[in-house]
């Protein structure tokens, strides 16, 4: 199938201006003005007309097979469908374990991570959940960054937090340092991703990483950094004395945050008001994971669950009402995810891409139509391709 979009103002996620897409089977084949539509190649027609399109988004940390809940066995969160993750105008998904790396494990987490892969979109995984020893696949977190294709990185390791192992600093840098030479066996990122809580420690075993051994802090990706201002202030430090990067999640309740948490769209504005170089910024959903609800009154209620259309919503938001350029807002679920992990054909709109594209609404920045390499996945605000299970 031959698709050419007409007309749409391109971010790639650099400004372009207004010029055509040709794509052909996965790949973006052509960008200029006045693509010629040949009739006898059966090219499907999309007017970008008032739109802007955008590189299809990158979210780096999903509970693909949902998460263990905070209440006991009958509060995990079930595991995510298709347009759950294509109406909010991601294509590629990294799947993790969280808390609970019993009843949830890598086998089904591989699994899953091919049947998304199947029903459309490009999927990898993290090997290993909050506990060390990491929970892997073939018994060696090595061996599965170097023999398990979709395996990129290590994660979610947890820290600063009373739910993690409690690993000493050696032991936190050696998973580091074990992820980090996987990945250059193997051609992969090698990043670990890093569960942040809210405890004393912070950062600490980071900086023990880039300041004590010969790890860059490129193979670290901290997550959740802006759950509170004392840990959002700490990773501005630690972004520009050390080079660090940083990754806000998305998924929380802007009208209910959490005593001290930082919404993200805000939090990026704050990391890029203070010098934080805008590469090392990113963005996360945290989506399928379990997220606590507060009534009006601030009093708990009971749990929710993580959502990937959170990750536009906050993208949205940093222009709108944060007044972050739009080049930098997309920069954080696109080209610089794309970079971090090494996803080559990822994260920008250029010829020999993965056509994976956006369109969004330019007066209202609403999705309006989502493609997944080459193939159409939302189409006029509408899902037209479902997950095996979401047709029955």
């Amino acid at each position: 199938m031959l698709t050419l979009i007409r007309n749409a103002k391109i971010y790639a996620p650099e400004y372009l201006g207004v010029q055509d897409v040709l794509t052909a089977d996965s790949r973006i084949l052509k960008i200029g003005p006045d693509i010629p539509e040949v009739r006898e190649y059966d090219v499907q027609t999309i007017d970008g007309t008032g739109m802007l399109l955008f590189p299809g988004f990158i979210d780096s940390h999903v509970h693909i097979l949902g998460g263990g809940g905070e209440g006991s066995y009958h509060t995990r969160t079930p595991e995510i469908m298709l347009t759950d993750i294509t109406t909010g105008g991601v294509t590629t998904v990294v799947g993790c374990l969280g808390t609970d790396g019993t009843t949830r494990n890598m086998a089904s987490l591989l699994a899953k991570a091919r049947g998304l892969e199947e029903e459309g979109i490009t999927t990898y995984i993290y090997t290993g959940s909050y506990q060390i020893p990491v929970r892997t696949l073939t018994g060696n977190l090595m061996d599965d960054l170097i023999l398990i294709d979709k395996a990129i990185g290590c994660g979610e390791i947890a820290i600063s937090d009373h739910r993690s192992s409690q690993p000493t600093k050696e032991e936190f840098a050696r998973i580091v340092g074990d992820t980090r030479t996987g990945g250059i066996l193997s051609g992969k990122a090698g990043v670990v991703n890093i569960h942040m809580g809210d405890g004393k420690r912070m950062l600490a075993y980071l900086r023990y990483v880039v300041e004590e051994t010969e790890i860059p802090p490129s193979n670290m990706l901290p997550t959740h950094i802006n759950r509170s201002m004392r840990l959002l202030k700490e990773g501005m430090d630690y972004a520009k004395t050390l080079g660090g990067f940083l990754d806000l999640t998305t998924s929380s309740d802007p009208d209910y945050l959490e005593e001290d948490e930082v919404k993200a769209s805000t939090g990026l504005k704050m990391l890029l008001d203070e010098g934080v170089p805008e590469h090392q910024i990113t963005f996360s959903s945290d989506g399928q994971g379990s997220i606590p609800i507060f009534g009006k009154n601030g009093k708990f209620v009971g749990l929710g669950v993580g959502k990937v259309t959170s990750l536009y919503r906050e993208v949205r938001d940093a222009v709108l009402t944060d007044r972050v350029g739009l080049t930098q807002a997309l920069k954080t679920v696109t080209s610089n995810p794309a970079d971090l992990l090494k996803l080559e054909r990822k994260g920008r709109i250029a010829a020999g891409k993965d056509a994976d594209l956006v369109l969004v609404q330019e007066d209202t920045m609403e999705i309006d139509t989502v493609m997944a390499k080459g193939n159409l996945m939302v189409y006029k605000q509408k899902a037209v391709r479902k997950g095996t299970f979401e047709n029955l």
